[in-house]
């Protein structure tokens, strides 16, 4: 690992998070972690010693966002990496699922995510340096069968994460948005996944789909450890990518995607050109 940077990690006390918090600390590096709750985060990350900083964040409150940068940043003087890893799945068909349901899964995975790159983009143009990794998730590229909601906030982290590359290329920012398979952290848990409270009987497929991915729980090929030491590697990169698939299965999904995209792209190709005026 290079040289001491801090790391600013969202969705800290399990999963992905937690894994980057403790592989991190023992690297010597600095690292500012959230989460909803802080006695969990604590507890989890264990006698972390002074490079560690543990906030209790509201990711949807930009007030609770903007206290937690400068937190940080008055604490070890720089924010180097910006992990955006907070988030839930939620499963049901979009008319199964309530608004208020749909709106919280916006609020945490994707507006979070824009609350905390709003308030770090200050620090990071000050420094002309950094690097800003969006997890997203397979289901961003290419969506399942009764994720429909999840999968369109993972589209928008896939979708604000190109522009952004683009938008922060100059101040020395680089972006990265990660798109995870199936791994063995506890993101098909409880305590990560919601389903719609008003099941419709109707969508037998999408009751079957759920039971399949429920049934995986534990069982997923993925290893936790494994991702975080890449998303480490990928952070040390001069020229890192803007695309980080993790997992076979993600790899896979997302060049079926490719291959099915151009099969449809290419099926209207004369009607999409003959648009014009003069066509």
């Amino acid at each position: 690992m290079e040289s001491k940077r801090t790391w600013f990690i969202t969705g800290a006390s399990k999963g992905f998070g937690l894994s980057l918090v403790k592989q991190l600390l023992a690297g010597g590096q600095r690292v500012v972690a959230t989460s909803r709750n802080l006695t969990e985060l604590t507890t989890a990350a264990g006698n972390a010693g002074e490079n560690f900083l543990p906030l209790q964040v509201d990711l949807t409150s930009e007030n609770s966002v903007n206290a937690a940068v400068a937190a940080a940043h008055d604490k070890f003087k720089s924010i180097d990496v910006v992990i955006n890893n907070a988030g839930y799945g939620i499963g049901g068909s979009i008319e199964e699922l309530t608004d208020r349901e749909t709106r919280d899964s916006f609020d945490v995975n994707v507006f979070g995510t824009i609350n905390v790159i709003r308030s770090v983009m200050p620090i990071l143009r000050a420094q002309q340096s950094g690097h800003i990794f969006n997890i997203a998730s397979i289901a961003g590229i290419t969506g399942v069968t009764g994720w429909a909601v999840y999968a369109a906030t993972k589209f928008s982290v896939v979708g604000l994460s190109e522009v952004l590359a683009d938008d922060v290329r100059s101040f020395g920012v680089k972006v990265t948005v990660v798109a995870p398979g199936a791994f063995r952290t506890s993101f098909l848990s409880k305590e990560s996944l919601v389903m719609a409270e008003q099941p419709i009987d109707a969508y037998r497929e999408v009751r079957e789909m759920h039971t399949r991915y429920l049934n995986m729980d534990g069982q997923q090929a993925g290893d936790p450890e494994k991702a975080a030491k890449a998303i480490i590697e990928v952070a040390g990169e001069e020229n890192p990518p803007l695309y980080l698939l993790l997992g076979s299965d993600a790899y896979d999904r997302a060049m079926n995607k490719l291959d099915r995209l151009e099969k449809e792209f290419k099926l209207n190709e004369e009607l999409s050109r003959a648009m014009a005026y003069n066509a």
